[in-house]
């Protein structure tokens, strides 16, 4: 079971700034355990590598306890609803047809409505895999349902700086 502290070790010296950031982002005050953690965990399914998502299970089961359950079954299905409407609709964004913003798009998204833990951290956690995957429009709808949900810029702030390191934490476990 690999550890966060073991993923920490294995990036290389190229990755010190990384590996400091990576135990900094995941102090944050402003978010709760379970935001923290919901967020960290999507982040690591997001950004696709094997022993980062590993270690942020392990360690969001330890931090969570009996909470981690739902947290982390949001986390899996934000991970995975962003991977397909961030796609769909960063192309409808960058092709820039009014044709096909008008079309119907015809996916499932139960889901998003249908949350373990609460709805606007499942969008905080979506809104953290948004940037990761480069939406824009999906950014700013969740910062708009998570602002108006009562979270703050700050929680904002922290979850994307969070998904930041974690991206970058992939990234350099892979080189």
């Amino acid at each position: 079971m690999a550890s966060l502290e073991v993923v920490r070790s294995e990036l290389a010296d190229a990755h010190k700034d990384t590996r400091l950031n990576l135990s900094a982002v995941l102090e944050s005050t402003s978010l709760t355990p379970e935001q923290r953690w919901g967020v960290a965990v999507a982040c690591a399914f997001a950004a696709r590598n094997d022993r980062l998502k590993e270690a942020m299970l392990n360690e969001a089961k330890t931090a969570l306890g009996e909470k981690s359950g739902p947290v982390i079954e949001d986390a899996r299905a934000a991970a995975s609803l962003m991977a397909m409407n961030n796609v769909f609709y960063r192309f409808r964004h960058m092709v820039g047809k009014e044709s096909y913003a008008t079309k119907r798009a015809g996916l499932r998204m139960n889901r998003l409505a249908q949350v373990l833990t609460n709805k606007v951290d499942f969008e905080l956690v979506c809104l953290a895999v948004s940037a990761i995957n480069g939406c824009e429009m999906c950014i700013q709808s969740h910062e708009k349902v998570v602002l108006d949900g009562g979270l703050t810029e700050d929680h904002v702030h922290d979850a994307v700086r969070i998904a930041s390191v974690i991206h970058a934490a992939a990234v350099g476990l892979e080189s």
